[in-house]
Parts: structure tokens; sequence; C-alpha cells
């Protein structure tokens, strides 16, 4: 197997920029220059995109940048010590000893293992300070390729210090012994510890829990769920636990497994600055009966993170109504499709009242209710409306969309009430959904009643209920009481005021028409383009989806129209840039380039996501222009579209295809010549700036070369 790290990819008392995103930048130069990356940019931008998730400074002047990347093709180890030091985020201050863990996106687990060995000996203080004092690039690749690959162990000879199965990580803060005095036994705590990535911040903490739990006299058992595998922890070790520790910034696989245990949960980060603190916090929360416990629900993988400490309301808030958003787009996505097949197969009139039919069913529902595909009898001529085969099979689509159209309010509501009580807050959630679409509230009346229903489910799970019928409180009690008040009050409070709402921006919405109508489109332009697929475009797409309706028409329509055209703006922005102007772009940018066209033509505005992620000052205001002039020329016009995604594809849905091509191509190429011009001021071109950057393999006192700024 090739060695992680050689000379040339180590930096020694070097000054490599004032500034953590240099010296990222700068380490990546060595890792492509070393041919173990295909590009410096690609892979600093995916170790920087890593980086905005969470710093990766930690104690004792030390940070550990690192990613999975597809410009990655050989696992590596970057490594540099700083002279002046520089601000990775760290509790205690800068950083002078610095590795960029660069792993493949889709690495080998033998691979994995040596970079997770790595990062666990770095909280190793004997470790740190050899790297410290080592004289050379070649005594720093020999001090890590000790650590990653040591040489076997004489039989029965104990672990070497510096071998990475020593079970000590670090010598913490001493915690206090655990008090065994009543039960005559050690205490025991299981830890689950969880990072983005998986490869550095899930191990440091786990062996920092560990070795505190040691300090402290108490028994610790950790289960990784990171990229070198997982272990699950046997059940007979977590049925005897005090308490758990949930160390993760991603969700915890399988939680069900730990419910009802005392629970003590932050962000990797500060289990690896302060494992006895929050060791003491779980012996504390066993002994707690009122404290904070796992929860019953079943948690996925896609369970959202914990923070390290109390989020904010605002960062609360925003989290509960994105979870709503994402569960709900699914229904948004296969409604909305079907319904513009069941127009494309069967004729706008599908959705209309069949004279014929009893119940004033339209003519779709009647035709799936009378007739099968065995047997279709011609229906009688109307205009907009087809028969026989195909008229049958347009029915159906229209069927099954308006069925699955008919959750998306529940369903933003019930997940909304979910991400604030888990579980229990699901069936509230839904009904109160139901009841405010009953109602006529419509999706204002989803999120004001998805949140009254979370609350109260999380209000009735603190219960402290008598043992005989605490089995009837997550099946019964929450259910029943949450549902009884949430939808109480949309039906009898807040539904009518709600529905007034929700007509009067209807009724407003309606009355907007040239001038007016562009001015709105400007609004949900730049809205769409602000953050690519952030909450602020995410809030646009729902106020369009919601309004999408098979029944719909007038400004509903245009304002669906509207979003999509805007949204498909900046990566087909980005693409026509680094096509007109490849020279601005480095080679990696030039491909995402290419791959943009698909993406916008598609109706995915995140391809333009890399772009901004590198440059953003000069691309998210560049693409808001293009945004803002497609929206106020697709609004103007009045296009309508009755699919919510799609794109291109869906332009049999669209009423005013002209002027909806015309407006992306306006959009497009203002903003391509806009991101151009900000990118041709102030800034080198790409090609000037060598892929490698840097190279120190033979002068580790060499004098730093200059990279292109990034915004």
């Amino acid at each position: 197997m090739p060695d992680l790290i050689t000379p040339d990819l180590v930096a020694l008392d070097a000054d490599l920029g004032s500034d953590k995103t240099a010296v990222v930048r700068r380490l990546a130069g060595l890792v492509a220059g070393a041919g173990r990356a295909t590009g410096a940019d690609a892979l600093a931008d995916d170790a920087l995109a890593r980086e905005a998730q969470a710093a990766t400074g930690l104690p004792g002047g030390i940070a550990i940048p690192h990613c999975r990347s597809a410009a990655v093709t050989e696992a590596s180890l970057a490594f540099a010590r700083l002279d002046p030091k520089v601000d990775f985020g760290a509790p205690d201050g800068p950083a002078d000893l610095v590795f960029l863990i660069a792993a493949p996106a889709h690495g080998d687990a033998d691979h994995l293992t040596l970079l997770t060995a790595l990062a666990r000996a770095l909280v190793r203080p004997e470790f740190v300070a050899s790297l410290r004092a080592a004289g050379s690039a070649d005594e720093v690749v020999r001090l890590v390729q000790e650590v990653v690959s040591p040489e076997p162990a004489p039989a029965g000879a104990p672990a070497a210090a510096g071998s990475s199965s020593a079970a000590t990580a670090a010598t913490p803060a001493a915690a206090p012994a655990a008090d065994t005095s009543t039960t005559g036994a050690r205490r025991s705590l299981v830890v689950v510890s969880a990072c983005p990535t998986g490869i550095a911040h899930t191990y440091m903490a786990a062996d920092k829990l560990t070795a505190a739990g040691e300090a402290a006299g108490v028994d610790v058992h950790v289960e990784t769920q990171g990229s070198s595998g997982s272990t699950p922890l046997d059940p007979a070790v977590i049925r005897a636990a005090d308490a758990v520790i949930f160390a993760v910034d991603v969700g915890v696989r399988d939680r069900d497994r730990f419910a009802g245990k005392p629970l003590v949960q932050s962000g990797t980060k500060r289990a690896i600055n302060e494992p006895d603190v929050m060791v003491r916090e779980a012996l504390a929360a066993a002994d707690d009966p009122n404290a904070r416990r796992v929860p019953g629900g079943a948690g996925g993988a896609d369970e959202p993170a914990a923070a390290a400490g109390k989020p904010g309301a605002g960062t609360e808030i925003r989290r509960w109504l994105l979870t709503g958003v994402s569960y709900m787009i699914p229904f948004v996505a296969a409604g909305g499709l079907l319904i513009a097949l069941g127009f494309l197969f069967g004729g706008y009139q599908i959705v209309s009242t069949d004279p014929s039919s009893a119940d004033g069913n339209s003519y779709a529902l009647s035709w799936v209710l009378n007739n099968t595909f065995f047997n279709l009898p011609d229906v009688a001529p109307t205009e907009g409306l087809n028969d026989g085969f195909w008229g049958y099979l347009g029915a159906v689509c229209t069927v099954l969309g308006q069925a699955a159209f008919g959750f998306l309010v529940p369903a933003l509501a019930g997940y909304i009430a979910y991400a604030i009580a888990d579980r229990p807050g699901i069936v509230p959630g839904f009904v109160v959904g139901a009841v405010s679409v009953s109602v006529g509230a419509g999706f204002i009346g989803g999120l004001v009643g998805g949140i009254i229903a979370g609350f109260a489910a999380r209000w009735i799970s603190g219960w402290k209920l008598p043992v005989g019928v605490r089995g009837l409180q997550p099946v019964v009690i929450i259910p029943l009481l949450a549902t009884l008040i949430s939808s109480g009050l949309m039906a009898v409070v807040l539904g009518r005021p709600l529905a007034a709402a929700l007509t009067g921006l209807g009724n407003w919405l309606n009355g907007l028409t040239g001038t007016s109508a562009a001015v709105l489109g400007i609004i949900l332009g730049l809205m769409m383009c602000f953050d690519l697929g952030g909450p602020v475009n995410k809030a646009a797409y729902v106020f369009a989806t919601t309004g999408l309706t098979a029944t719909a028409t007038g400004a509903p329509l245009v304002i669906m129209a509207t979003v999509m055209a805007a949204g498909m703006v900046p990566p087909l922005a980005m693409a026509l840039s680094t096509a007109i102007r490849p020279k601005l772009y480095t080679p990696a940018e030039r491909d995402n380039g290419k791959a943009a066209w698909l993406l916008g033509a598609s109706f995915i505005s995140e391809g333009a996501i890399p772009f901004a992620a590198a440059d953003p000052l000069r691309v998210i205001p560049s693409m808001m222009l293009g945004g803002a002039t497609t929206g106020a020329i697709v609004a103007a016009a009045g296009v309508e579209l009755r699919a919510p995604h799609g794109g291109f594809f869906v332009l049999f849905a669209i009423t005013g295809i002209l002027w909806f091509v015309i407006g992306i191509l306006a959009g497009t190429v203002v903003g391509a010549i806009a991101v151009t011009i900000a990118k041709s001021i102030g800034r080198p071109k790409a090609e000037d700036v060598p892929e490698d950057a840097v190279d120190m393999a033979h002068a580790h006192n060499a004098a730093p070369v200059t990279q292109p700024a990034r915004a």
C-alpha cells in the first residue's frame, strides 16, 4: 500500500498565509503537486466546505482540516508546522501544527483506517511534542508512519506508546471518581460518536471520552459510526449502561436501541474539548429522574444533528421549517409531475367536472371509477380532452397526482411537528395539516399548526405519569391530547383568520399584472438565486408549489413558472461564463461548467454551488441579477406552469413557452456577463497560477508562493 505521507508533503516552520483558507489551499497544492489529486483547487474547495460545517482546530495548537473529495486519487496527509500560527477556530488559540487529511470520495477501508489512526494519535501529548521537535521532513514522515502503520509488537509485549491500538488517547483533565459506594460496582456509560466525514472527529471524540471515563473510574463503551466501519454495541452493554453520550454532528443510526436512557448530547468538538465535563454530566443525568432521555422514536441516519451547546431560537425555527419542507417536497414532485403527465395524456379538461357524474366528479375520477384498462369506451367529444387509451392514462395519472397533492400540507405540518417533538409529533401534525386544508387555511395553517402540534406533543411527552399508564403515553395519550389541542385550536380559533389571510394573499396575487407582476418576479428571482437551494430558495419554492393544484389558474401558475425559470439561471449562467471565458476558471471549474448545462436545464439550482462556494462575493450577486431579469420577464408575460419540477423537460406543461425560453435566455446571458466581468476585475486568471502552486519538497524554509485570491 502506498505511503500516506512522503517528504514532499511536509512543510516545516513555513509561512503559508495569514488565515486558514490560505493554509488549506497551500497544503492542497502540495497534495496535487505530488500527483495525489487531480487539482489543488477542487481539493481545497472540498476541505473548506467541510471547514464551514465546523472548525477543525483542536486544543493544543493543532488543526486537522479534512475531507473526502473526488479530486483525490490517493489517500494522503499533508503536514505543515506553521510560523506564524494561524487560527483554525480552536478554543485556546491558533494552531502551529496542521494536517490536511485528504481521502478519496470512495476510499478503501484500509486507507481510511490509517487516516483515523493518525487522528487518534493527535490527542496524545507525546506524539504532538515529537512533531514539534522534528528536525526534518523525513523525521516527520517516520513519526507519522509509526503511528498509522506500527511494527507488530513481540508476543506478550505491551502496545507501544505510538501504536494506534493503544487504549488511551490522551490524559484529560481529571474527572471525579465515580461513586461506587452504594452499588459496589463501577458505573457504565455508552457513547456514540459520529462526524460528517467520519474520518477524524469521530474517533478523536471517542478516544477523549474513553480516556476521561478511565480517569473518572467509569467504564465507557464506544460505538464509532465513521468511515472505518461500525461495530454496534452489544445490546446487553446498552441495557447495563447508566447513561448515554451522543457526541455527534450527524444523525445517530438505530437510535431506538438507546430509548429511555438518560442522555447527554453535543457535537464532536465539545467531546474533544471537554470530555471530562461530558462524563460528569452523564453521571449526573443517570442520577436525575427528570433528566433528558433518549426518545423512543426511530432515529435514522438523516436525523438532524445536534450542535455543540444550545442552538439559538432562529436556528431552531429554521431547522423545524426546513425539516417540514424537505419531507414535503417528494409529495410535491410526485404529485405535480403526475398531474402534469395527466394534462399531457388526457388534456387540460381532464380535471373539469364530468356533467354525467352524479357526484360531481372530475372527468379523471369518473374515468377511473367507471372504466378499466380493458374496457375503454370513448368519452363525449370535449375540447381539450383526449379519449381512448391516452385519455384513460391521463385520468389515472391525474387521480394519482391529486392523491399525492392531498398530503402536501399534512406532510408539511406533520414533519414540522416531528422536528420539534420527534415521533410523538407526527400524528397531531398530520391531523392539524389536514384540518388546515379543510378549513381553508392552506399552507399557512400547516406552518402554524405544525408548530403548535409539535410543542403540544413535546409538552405532553414530558409528563411524569404513573408507571401503570406510562406505556399508554406514546400510543394513546400523546396522539389524543396533542391532536385535540392543535387541531381544536385550528378548527375553532385559528382557521378562519388564517383562511382570510390566505384568501387575501390570493386575491392580491391574482390582481398583479404588468409592472406589479414584474416586481413580484424580481423578488422571487432574487430569492431563488440568493442561496441556491438554501432556506431562502426553499421559501420561494414552497410559496410556488403550495399554490400548484390541479385546478389552479392565474397567479399561482405564473408564480410557479417564475420560480422555476429563475432557479434554472445560476447553473446555466455559470456554464456559459466558463465557455466564453475559460481562462478565468480552473480546470476543475471548467469541468463543473460542462455539467452545469444539464443541471440548469433540469432546474437544479445547486449546480452553481461549487462556483458560489469558491467565490461567493462575485458569483452570488451576479446570479441574483440574472435571476431577477428572468423573473421579471416571465412574470410580466404571464407564463403559466403546471409542473413543480423538470425545467425544459416539462415544456408540455407550460403556457407561453416562447416567453419562458426568452426569459431564461435573457437571465442566463445577463448572469454570465455579470460574473465574467466581476471575475475579470482585481484577480489573476486561473491559468496564470500553477495547479500545484507550491513545492517545498526540499526547502522547508522556502518563501511562500502566492495563490489566487478567493473571496
